[in-house]
């Protein structure tokens, strides 16, 4: 299967993931680019436990870096890219309903004007 091109979601003032990738450890940031990586390089064939679907068309990419728990959130964009909508520390079983809720308000945006919400990152 050929890579899939892997976008981030850009707000108005900001790409969210990149905000947030920034505050992260050199070790934890590694480990989250690395995930994105295999997002690229497997696409829709990416399961547990590296991801999983959420519900609403969200889907989560995990890493984990000396015992912190980091998602991804992200959805599919047609069948060959996907958007990563933002990033954050897990700190509960769940993955919390605001976190899903901000990724499905990020897709729904997206999907309205492509173009003004997609920041291409060099991978």
């Amino acid at each position: 299967m050929p890579a899939t091109e892997v976008l981030y979601y850009r707000g108005a003032e900001s790409v969210p993931l990149l905000d947030w990738l920034d505050g992260l450890q050199l070790r934890a940031r590694n480990r989250c680019l690395a995930r994105l990586k295999r997002l690229e390089d497997c696409g829709h064939e990416l399961r547990r436990p590296i991801a999983d679907y959420l519900g609403a068309g969200i889907y989560e990419l995990r890493a984990a870096c000396e015992g912190v728990n980091y998602r991804m959130l992200y959805f599919f964009h047609g069948r060959s890219a996907v958007v990563v909508s933002h990033g954050f520390v897990k700190q509960r079983a769940a993955v919390p309903l605001a976190e899903i809720q901000r990724a499905v308000e990020r897709k729904r945006r997206f999907e309205e004007s492509p173009g003004a919400h997609t920041f291409k990152p060099g991978l």
